[in-house]
């Protein structure tokens, strides 16, 4: 008797197991954002692996320069940088005005690498508008930004590394600006409890899911100031570096 009720048991754990992976594979279909072998769209909302599929552009410009024109990005390739074997880039752009994107920057004119920009203009359609328009009630117009290419090491205590500022493979934004000019800065408002202090940790936790790294100031002193945003690419296991 003990066997059979191990049997039926075992019986029904697979039963369960089998319907549940029937049910969440019938909604997965619906969300091809969220299977690992899918192409990236950036039209798509953001899903469980959009961010690896991001960082991933980093090995194919061809393909990160054809999503970005079929999103209806406009940009400009950047010519390559060659400064010495840990610093320089061969795959930036410069966003531009107009088309799908609706926010500049400032200061204008920076450069990037392909897979931080089309994950900016995601960030920019799923998490930024969205969280702006809710919290604050009107849209946003301009990133505030201390710039992508540099070639250094990382700032504070990981100093023995090369940043990926080093490739242009990242972005530190500062602050925004609203349409009616109100300015929102990393450095003046993450302590606050209200909306401006609420949109940047919202806009910070929505940034984890399209960066590979994501630093606030909840990181440390040497990020007080800004959101550091980048695409390094990393193992399938710890792909993604969030604070």
């Amino acid at each position: 008797m003990a066997a059979v009720r191990h049997f039926v048991a075992a019986a029904l754990v697979a039963a369960l197991l089998l319907t549940a992976a029937l049910v969440a594979w019938g909604w997965l279909r619906g969300r091809p954002q969220d299977l690992p072998w899918t192409p990236l769209d950036l039209a798509e909302p953001v899903g469980a692996f959009t961010g690896r599929k991001l960082a991933a552009l980093g090995q194919d410009t061809a393909r990160c320069h054809a999503l970005l024109r079929e999103a209806g990005v406009r940009f400009t390739p950047l010519a390559p940088v060659s400064a010495g074997p840990t610093c320089g880039y061969d795959n930036a752009v410069r966003l531009e005005a107009g088309g799908a994107r609706r926010i500049g920057f400032v200061p204008a004119g920076v450069g990037m690498s392909c897979p931080v920009a089309a994950a900016m203009a995601m960030w920019e359609w799923n998490v930024v508008q969205p969280e702006a328009q809710r919290l604050l009630g009107q849209p946003v117009v301009r990133f505030e930004h201390f710039g992508s290419y540099n070639c250094r090491r990382i700032a504070g205590r990981d100093a023995r590394f090369w940043s990926q500022h080093a490739r242009g493979n990242a972005l530190d934004i500062a602050g925004f600006q609203l349409a009616d000019g109100t300015r929102i800065t990393v450095a003046g408002d993450w302590p606050d409890r209200g909306a401006k202090g609420t949109f940047l940790r919202r806009v910070r936790n929505g940034a984890c899911r399209l960066f590979a790294t994501t630093l606030s100031p909840d990181y440390n002193a040497a990020h007080h100031d800004h959101l550091h945003l980048d695409e390094q690419r990393r193992s399938m296991v710890a792909w993604r570096a969030c604070r």
